[in-house]
């Protein structure tokens, strides 16, 4: 991944943290897909011009594609 990726990622899972209480490592994507906010993800999906960058998310999340591979199972 490339490293500005990694800072966008980063900066999104804090204000999650902070603004949503989302988990630590969850990004605001996956979590509106998790809880089923509707209108959030749309709008989401909106940005990214992609139907299903919140389900993906979510569903890279449950893999933890986003970890490093020393952590993965």
């Amino acid at each position: 991944m490339i490293y500005v990726k990694r800072i966008l990622i980063a900066i999104d899972q804090l204000a999650g943290v902070i603004l949503l209480g989302t988990n630590p490592d969850e990004t605001i994507s996956a979590m509106a897909h998790r809880r089923q906010w509707k209108t959030t993800e749309r709008v989401i999906n909106f940005l990214f011009n992609d139907q299903d960058h919140c389900a993906k998310a979510y569903l890279a999340e449950m893999r933890g594609e986003q970890n490093a591979g020393e952590y993965r199972k």
